[in-house]
């Protein structure tokens, strides 16, 4: 395999910073070591040294951003790894239950798009949750541009969590998102102000467990609770909250009409 270069010269401020290809070629590293089927080319496992060493080397640039020294997180992370390993499993078998499309978790694992945005999501927010900056957003915008689903590291989403079809699906930073939830394309979880006076408060809204969010929906909102249980439809257009156990459609009247042959 061809040398990544893994720390680039930033132009406007003259700090060294790591490379968009450095995190990205770490990143399909970790998930084909993880999930040998979703490889990519000449990826293959990894070793756990030689992966712990890579992230260090990744690390090292923005060493003065951190509070802890890069061997210590990359310590922390590895040693975590495992238990999100377990958790993308569940997501795996959640998407394969709810999709009659699906003959299995692996079928999942290897060729669903939601699986992988899901899985980089994963990875990226434990990567975030060391306080590491700008590596998390690079890995999530690596799978927004091949997936089509873009999910903010920040954001918090429970196990057992179900991305169906996927493409156009936005989840802000401050969004919750509890378990068993399943979400269709078009979907938008986001913000009521893009104002950056707001960047410290909860601008997202908080999905409660076993909701089911069908395509084209848009929820906006910090303060927007959908209860657990509900149904938000298609098109759905919220910035209030929901109780729980609600079903919430828009109402669109379409007309039918028989084709004249004049046109």
């Amino acid at each position: 395999m061809v040398s990544t270069i893994e720390t680039i010269k930033c132009r406007y401020s003259g700090d060294y910073v790591p490379s968009k290809s450095g995190v990205s070629d770490f990143l399909l590293r970790i998930t084909s070591t993880l999930f040998p089927v979703t490889e990519a080319g000449d990826y293959r496992p990894a070793s756990a040294n030689k992966l712990r060493k890579k992230l260090i080397r990744l690390l090292k640039p923005i060493r003065k951003k951190l509070t802890r020294k890069p061997s210590e997180i990359a310590d922390d992370f590895f040693k975590d790894l495992p238990d999100i390993e377990k958790m993308l499993l569940k997501d795996a078998e959640f998407i394969a239950l709810n999709d009659p499309a699906s003959t299995g978790p692996d079928e999942v694992i290897m060729a669903y798009p939601g699986f992988f945005a899901i899985l980089v999501y994963r990875i990226a927010h434990l990567m975030a949750s060391f306080g590491v900056p700008v590596i998390p957003r690079i890995m999530t915008e690596y799978a927004h541009s091949v997936t089509g689903i873009d999910i903010h590291p920040g954001a918090t989403i429970g196990p057992e969590f179900c991305i169906d079809h996927g493409t156009g699906i936005v989840i802000g930073e401050t969004t919750m998102i509890g378990t068993r939830v399943k979400l269709y394309q078009g979907v938008t979880l986001g913000a009521l102000s893009v104002d950056k006076s707001m960047a410290a408060t909860k601008r997202h809204p908080t999905i409660e467990d076993d909701v089911i969010i069908y395509a084209g929906a848009t929820i906006l909102g910090g303060e927007t609770v959908i209860g657990h249980n509900s149904i938000i439809g298609g098109n759905v257009w919220l910035t209030q909250s929901v109780p729980p156990s609600s079903v919430v459609y828009h109402e669109d009247r379409s007309k039918v009409k028989a084709r004249s042959d004049k046109g």
